[in-house]
């Protein structure tokens, strides 16, 4: 028998309070780098969404033969609304639960989501995304790596960047090249390779920021079973719009689940501002004003494409008008934050705790401008598939990929 809503609800709240912080009650994560040095924050963040499954509140709304609650969005609304005012430590499963999971569930096998599914959702494993390439960042379809059938397996050869969380991920999604005969949107495979698997090489990259969440992978010579590739083979391209669509959504509009109080992370301003003494300031109040307004849209916006997701429907270029708007409100709240903080944005005691969280969040903004397909490529999803502009030129569309003087390509 399906719980109600107002029954999950109240189940939601009595583990939240027994279960997980209040927002504030702890130092937050948001400028923690996942490092080598880091895996306690691993860790931990697996224990608890451990917890969290067993108690029976992760993957609500997905289907429960694969391990999910099978619950309607009515009930992942419930969740989301009571959750706002805790600290989750889910963070390190927004890869694999908001983008990996979805896309097996949409593309793959029945024995992978039932070998893959309830694991992820357990976090036994985690997951990362590889598809960017040093030569293909917004037009991941020019990829390089190639992925060569040889009897019962693939022979994965090739480069991902910007891959966050290898380091500490177990599985991850691999776009490859299995035809460069083929146009190069129609020769391309989806793989799910073993991180660990011989051949498969993890090197961090030094980011602004000081962390190193983000890798380069190798892969030389990694052997793939041919029964782990997602969907057809050359089908590749439709499950990654998969992924992409389903990204755009986990960065830009991941976390909203509409108000029932201040959305999440707001709190944080309003606290600032009345300890600085600017709470009465008619400009900082405007701002803060907006800022509310602006992420309890945001939150609608995911609430719209989540429910499309589970009715099935392709919610078309919302998820860009997500990813677009989630980047730009980024930058702005680490502009106010930092307008607020005054100089202790810039200098703080080495006994404050989290003294670096608003230099923190100017120097992180930018990248949300970037992952997930960058501002530009969000306009241009928007232009075309909104108000009807011309498309940009592609003479390379129906050519073989072998043809194309694309990158590195010999």
């Amino acid at each position: 028998m399906t719980i109600s809503v107002q029954e999950f609800r109240e189940k939601a709240r009595a583990w939240l309070e027994e279960n997980a912080p209040k927002r504030g009650a702890r130092p937050a994560d948001e400028s923690r780098e996942l490092i080598e040095a880091d895996r306690d924050i691993v860790t931990e963040a697996k224990e608890f969404q451990g917890r969290l499954y067993d108690g029976g509140l992760a993957g609500i709304t997905w289907p429960q033969e694969y391990g999910g609650q099978g619950l309607t969005n009515e009930h992942q609304r419930a969740f989301n609304e009571e959750s706002a005012a805790f600290e989750l430590l889910t963070g390190t499963f927004t890869i694999g639960l908001g983008m990996c999971g979805p896309t097996i569930l949409a593309h793959g096998s029945d024995e992978q989501k039932q070998r893959y599914i309830k694991p992820m959702l357990r976090a036994d494993e985690v997951w990362c995304q590889l598809f960017s390439e040093p030569g293909a960042g917004s037009d991941v379809a020019s990829l390089q790596s190639r992925a060569v059938l040889d009897g019962d397996e693939y022979v994965l050869n090739g480069q991902k960047v910007w891959t966050t969380g290898a380091h500490y991920c177990d599985y991850g999604i691999v776009i490859a090249r299995t035809d460069p005969d083929l146009p190069k949107h129609r020769g391309i495979s989806m793989f799910i390779v073993d991180i660990k698997a011989p051949g498969v090489t993890v090197k961090p990259l030094r980011q602004i920021t000081g962390g190193s969440s983000f890798n380069e992978v190798f892969f030389d010579d990694v052997k793939i079973p041919a029964d782990h590739i997602v969907g057809a083979k050359n089908e590749g391209w439709r499950a990654a719009i998969t992924m992409l669509m389903n990204e755009r959504v986990a960065i830009g509009a991941g976390g909203g689940g509409g108000p029932r109080g201040a959305p999440p992370g707001f709190d944080s301003f309003v606290r600032m501002a009345r300890e600085r003494g600017l709470d009465a300031d008619p400009v900082i109040r405007n701002r803060l004003a907006d800022l509310y307004i602006k992420r309890t849209v945001l939150g609608y916006i995911g609430m719209q494409i989540r429910e499309a997701f589970k009715a099935g429907r392709d919610p078309g270029p919302i998820g860009s008008i997500a990813k677009l708007y989630g980047s730009l409100l980024a930058r702005e709240s680490s502009d106010l934050g930092v307008d607020i903080a005054g100089p202790q944005a810039v200098a703080w005691t080495d006994d404050a705790k989290k003294g670096d969280k608003w230099s923190m969040s100017v120097l992180q903004a930018p990248a949300s401008a970037i992952a997930g397909g960058t501002n530009e490529i969000q306009r241009n999803i928007i232009g075309e598939r909104v108000l009807g502009l011309p498309k940009e030129p592609q003479v390379d569309r129906d050519m073989a990929f072998k043809d194309i003087p694309a990158g590195t390509l010999r």
